[in-house]
């Protein structure tokens, strides 16, 4: 007994003053998302394909009108990216340094466009045909914070009929109400970008708002200056970038 006990003393001394490192579980980060709402099905799916190459990576959706993202960010929300459907609102975020440096780039393009619901008999070709008596209620962002909304104001102000629809506009918080809204039947017409009518079954395209008439539709990211995550959250923002990320973004009709 007396010889095996120094010899276990030995052992566990050698054992302990070891050189070979102890394995540790990597540690799980959080990124928190700002983004549009009309992002909402396409960045579920674009969030699930990241995870399978970073699992350690725990992210957290919110969705909501740009501007009101914007603002929320503005009085200290913790988000560690912004994804906006306009250059506005991330322009106003950068003027006031709340934007990482030389982490913004812009990673979808969209379409806007009117909407009725299915088997509707309102026949739209052009703006100047919501002129006509028989349209009723128009469904629209509120140009205050929805770019939707401020991208249809610029084309009705370009095409001389704001002022005379405005007593037919149902402001929207976003650009999913308006698509409720015409699928509804609480209004007759919507504006909508045209990803949004992929996601609703009940609606139709009815006209294309030609691109001259309003600012490009381009949506911006960015990682916030006061993300708890920057490296975390700006390998997200080239991810965006990606073959990968680009297929998929096509597949909901963003270009």
């Amino acid at each position: 007994m007396r010889f095996i006990l120094p010899f276990l003393m030995i052992l566990l001394f050698t054992v302990g003053c070891s050189n070979e490192p102890i394995e540790k579980s990597e540690e799980k980060e959080e990124l928190f998302i700002s983004a549009a709402t009309s992002l909402t099905d396409v960045m579920t799916d674009i969030v699930d394909t990241y995870k399978e190459d970073n699992p350690n990576t725990q992210v957290t959706l919110n969705f909501g009108g740009s501007g009101k993202l914007a603002q929320q960010i503005q009085q200290g929300a913790p988000v560690d990216i912004f994804l906006s459907a306009d250059q506005k609102w991330m322009d106003t975020l950068e003027n006031q340094e709340l934007l990482a440096a030389d982490t913004r780039s812009n990673f979808a393009k969209n379409k806007l466009v009117i909407i009725s619901q299915k088997d509707s008999l309102i026949s739209i070709k052009t703006l100047e045909d919501l002129q006509h008596k028989e349209i009723g209620q128009i469904a629209i962002g509120n140009p205050d914070s929805v770019p939707a909304g401020n991208y249809a104001k610029e084309a009705l102000q370009h095409s001389n009929l704001w002022e005379g629809l405005t007593d037919q506009f149902v402001y929207a918080k976003d650009v999913r109400q308006v698509l409720t809204y015409v699928e509804s039947g609480n209004t007759a017409i919507g504006f909508v970008y045209a990803t949004d009518i992929l996601m609703g079954n009940k609606v139709e395209q009815l006209a294309e708002i030609d691109e001259k008439l309003h600012k490009p539709i381009v949506y911006p990211a960015a990682v916030t200056s006061s993300s708890d995550n920057p490296v975390s959250a700006e390998k997200f923002v080239d991810f965006l970038q990606s073959k990968t990320a680009k297929s998929i973004f096509e597949s909901y009709g963003f270009n």
